[in-house]
C-alpha cells in the first residue's frame, strides 16, 4: 500500500486540540468553519501532494502545506 493510500484510510482518525486548531486558523486565515473538515477537504483534493518523512506526513496544495504527525 503506497503512502498517501495509507494517511487517506486513516483520514478518520485526523484530530487536533483546541489550540492546534487555533493555530491552524490563524495561520491559514480562517474565519469559520470545522478545521477538521477543511484540512480532510484539503487532504482529498486531487491537486494534493502528499508525502511521508519519518513519523510525519506533508500534504502540499496550491500554496498550503499541512503537517500530520502520526504517531
Amino acid at each position: 500500500m503506497d503512502s498517501a493510500h495509507q494517511l487517506i484510510k486513516n483520514l478518520d482518525k485526523l484530530h487536533t486540540t483546541k489550540l492546534g486548531r487555533d493555530r491552524i486558523r490563524h495561520n491559514l486565515s480562517l474565519i469559520n468553519g470545522e478545521i477538521i473538515d477543511y484540512c480532510k477537504k484539503k487532504i482529498l483534493n486531487l491537486q494534493a501532494i502528499i508525502k511521508r518523512k519519518g513519523k510525519n506526513w506533508y500534504v502540499k496544495i496550491a500554496a498550503i502545506t499541512i503537517n500530520i504527525h502520526d504517531k
